[in-house]
């Protein structure tokens, strides 16, 4: 087994790396002066259970395309199986024709992997779950579930006022499911998008007065549905809010939304690689994702089982 990384989120692949007790593999990924992306890869991979990490993160086009040639060099040196290890899955919002004339670009990138020669996809929260079916190769879809779970016992173990809240109604049964794992009440914020990236927030489902509101998601933009999210909880009775988000995608200004919103903390996964205004953001917290990659990468080699993961 050996892991190669690209340049979206080398720590993260080094973290992992540590993880398993193994180095990255020796390769270069670098670009031409005309902006080309080069890979060269120096240790032999020839029959190797090759694991590729980069998030397809901003900029989403050249991190995807250092991937797909990190994957054609592997597939070219005779890698016996290469796993795509995508913690953040660029272009998986758009999952669907959203109207006339519009691209699937999610089932796009789907097939570009495959062609350039990934043999599986490890991958995380990704934004709609039929995206797996875009693919003919193993999928396998990681969960922040668990993290969440444990991060929240330890830090709100004696407050009885806790309540998981979603942000949207597609984002319900992300937030069911970590409201079952914490034994604790569930509300909906329902929003009308008037367009992308602007959306308004309509009602507060459920009682949320008095209570302690963890909003979940998987995704953070702009920051703007979450923020107002956040304050019509504040206007409904919320005595406190905090987020748990799986990608910090936190692009433009959003950290500053953040900062001057109703949330107390946004615990944010390193899925994707900081900025430096998100990383200087008091508000923003981050947590590693090193260990259940590990995990999952050692499982995906070993045959072993990877659903044991999501408990």
């Amino acid at each position: 087994m050996k892991i190669i990384a690209g340049n979206s989120n080398r720590p993260l692949a080094e973290s992992v790396a540590a993880e398993l007790k193994m180095p990255l593999c020796d390769a270069s990924v670098q670009r031409f002066a005309d902006k080309e992306v080069f890979v060269e890869i120096y240790e032999n991979v020839r029959g190797e259970d090759i694991f590729a990490v980069q998030s397809t993160s901003y900029p989403t086009n050249d991190n995807l395309m250092e991937l797909l040639i990190m994957l054609d060099a592997l597939r070219r040196g005779s890698a016996r199986r290469i796993t795509a290890v995508m913690p953040y899955f660029g272009y998986a919002r758009q999952d669907r024709k959203s109207g006339p004339r519009t691209p699937i670009s999610a089932k796009l990138v789907a097939n570009l992997l495959v062609e350039a020669g990934a043999n599986r996809v490890l991958t995380l929260d990704l934004h709609a779950g039929q995206i797996q079916g875009f693919f003919d190769i193993p999928v396998d879809n990681l969960y922040a579930a668990p993290l969440f779970t444990r991060d929240i016992k330890k830090r709100h173990s004696d407050n009885p006022n806790i309540m998981v809240v979603s942000p949207d109604v597609g984002g319900v049964v992300r937030a069911r499911q970590l409201a079952k794992r914490l034994d604790v009440d569930l509300a909906i914020i329902d929003k009308r998008r008037e367009r992308a990236g602007v959306s308004e927030v309509m009602n507060v489902i459920g009682k949320v007065e008095g209570r302690h509101c963890l909003l979940v998601d998987d995704i953070i933009d702009s920051g703007g549905s979450l923020c107002n999210a956040a304050q019509a909880l504040m206007d409904a009775g919320a005595i406190a809010i905090d987020a748990y988000v799986t990608h910090g995608v936190l692009s433009g200004n959003a950290a500053e939304k953040v900062q001057h919103s109703a949330i107390n903390e946004l615990v944010v996964t390193d899925s994707i690689l900081m900025s430096d205004s998100v990383r200087l953001a008091s508000k923003i917290r981050q947590i590693s994702l090193d260990n259940l990659l590990g995990r999952a990468i050692r499982a995906v080699s070993d045959e072993s089982s990877v659903s044991s993961l999501f408990d």
